[in-house]
């Protein structure tokens, strides 16, 4: 009794092949994609500068619309946004926003937002900066530094 067994599977030569076209094809995808995260902190801050120019601009209509240009204070979404000159100030414009989820607030004279790593540490030269209003009728500055994302 003669029976012929078969036996599948790949060889040498055809592994090989695909192993090097993996590598070839990881080779142009890894750079296209580490450099995905960069850009994504980018927008990050690019959108919270937005957010910032829009919360101010928000609390300075529901302070004109109050009608008292001495009110020191707005009240947006139960939270209590203290004016000046017209805008909000450094310390309360976070408030404004709905969400600083990996952004670590500092304020002071101006409020800085600066981007945070997933763990947690700031990242330096990737931030949006609040001035507030230096005088009457005129508005605050929002500056986005992007250099270090």
């Amino acid at each position: 009794m003669n029976s012929k067994t078969s036996q599948g599977g790949f060889t040498l030569i055809e592994l090989v092949v695909v192993i090097t076209i993996l590598g070839i094809l990881a080779a142009f995808a890894v750079p296209r994609f580490a450099s995905l995260e960069g850009q994504a902190r980018t927008a990050a801050v690019q959108s919270l500068g937005g957010s910032v120019r829009s919360g101010a601009a928000l609390s300075h209509a529901l302070w004109l619309a109050q009608g008292d240009p001495a009110s020191t204070s707005v009240t947006m979404e139960g939270q209590t946004i203290t004016m000046a000159n017209g805008y909000p100030n450094a310390a309360t414009i976070a408030t404004t926003l709905a969400d600083t989820t990996g952004f670590a607030v500092a304020t002071g004279a101006t409020a800085v937002l600066t981007k945070q790593s997933p763990s947690g540490v700031s990242i330096a030269n990737c931030l949006v900066t609040y001035t507030p209003a230096a005088a009457a009728n005129t508005a605050p500055t929002v500056t986005t530094t992007i250099t270090g994302c």
